[in-house]
């Protein structure tokens, strides 16, 4: 197929993509999208930009890349407790490639429908590969979770397993360095390359949760975010991380829980929750369809107090992922 131009492709590829809304008057096509909040929401707004050979080989799987893109966005929205809406998509490519752009929109437009959202606009142009995506989701007014909320005596929960798609992620790079290294197995590969949004999750946690951030950058380093702006330090107990098998190997050989708490890419729900609630964890796990576990406990001291199974101390070298600093 020819592309006439940047038009040409966004109406091949884009316009139409993702779920059928009736708050959405207007979107691919014009200057502007028209879109129609209800009444008694907040707007919850959250954006993420994707840079090829930064946050995803240049060269991997489109349909994934597709989906993970707007994955990481409503991963957002889920710390939040919002309910997902409208996204829009600035994406640059080198080059027109159909196939790729073909596959790319398949995998956005996939998870898009599962969670009724609607692409309503964005950008193309030629450059690097790089993907940014804005979600936009809705909350009912004063019930946002936010990272402030915290207090001592709270458990700290996570959602899911720590650690798969960290470990994924070396043995994608050892794989590239040394052909004849082994596969990650495809059940990690897929908590790397397809995480899943706990967009239930969030939206049941309004008015339970005291507090909640989603796991991007690695457990040591988010809890370090929700700690700081609740201005309150925690207890964890490495024992109870909840680890994808292949990653207990790992640390169970190594000792290396760094593993487990400054990979990154989870995309899991940590959460405070005040201890009264402890017995609702259950009923709350069933009802957003994932295994919950409790870490440890916010204090009053600030920082993060490590503790190993066998009750010794322990820091991480590494927090977890910085652009600017360290990489994870």
């Amino acid at each position: 197929m020819t592309m006439q131009s940047e038009f040409d492709l966004i109406r091949a590829y884009f316009t139409g993509l993702g779920a059928t809304r009736a708050d959405v008057a207007l979107d691919i096509g014009d200057d502007c999208a028209l879109l129609r909040p209800p009444a008694g929401h907040e707007l919850a707004v959250s954006i993420d930009t994707l840079v090829a050979d930064v946050h995803f080989f240049a060269d991997c799987d489109p349909l994934a890349l597709g989906y993970k893109a707007l994955a990481v966005n409503l991963s957002d929205l889920a710390a939040c407790g919002a309910t997902p809406a409208w996204v829009t998509l600035a994406l640059t490519v080198p080059q027109f490639d159909a196939d790729w752009l073909r596959n790319f929109a398949r995998g956005f437009n996939d998870l898009a429908v599962e969670h009724g959202v609607r692409l309503i606009g964005g950008d193309t142009t030629r450059g690097p590969l790089t993907i940014t995506v804005q979600a936009h989701g809705f909350v009912p007014i004063g019930q946002g979770l936010r990272r402030s909320g915290a207090k001592p005596g709270d458990l700290i929960v996570v959602s899911g397993s720590l650690g798969g798609a960290g470990l994924a992620l070396r043995q994608l790079k050892l794989k590239r360095a040394d052909p004849s290294a082994p596969s990650p197995l495809p059940a990690l590969l897929n908590r790397l390359e397809r995480p899943i949004p706990r967009l239930a999750l969030g939206q049941l946690l309004r008015g339970q949760a005291s507090a909640a951030i989603d796991l991007s950058d690695g457990l040591a380093a988010d809890v370090g975010h929700l700690l700081t702006a609740s201005h309150c330090g925690a207890m964890i107990e490495l024992a109870q991380l909840p680890l994808d098998q292949p990653v207990a190997a790992v640390i169970a050989a190594t000792n290396e829980w760094e593993l487990a708490v400054a990979s990154g890419d989870d995309y899991e729900l940590c959460f405070t929750l005040p201890l009264e609630r402890l017995n609702q964890l259950t009923q709350y796990a069933n009802m957003a369809a994932c295994p919950l576990t409790v870490i440890g406990y916010v204090e009053r001291q600030p920082g993060i107090r490590w503790h190993q199974p066998n009750g010794q101390s322990w820091q991480p070298e590494r927090s977890g992922y910085d652009h600017f600093g360290n990489e994870a």
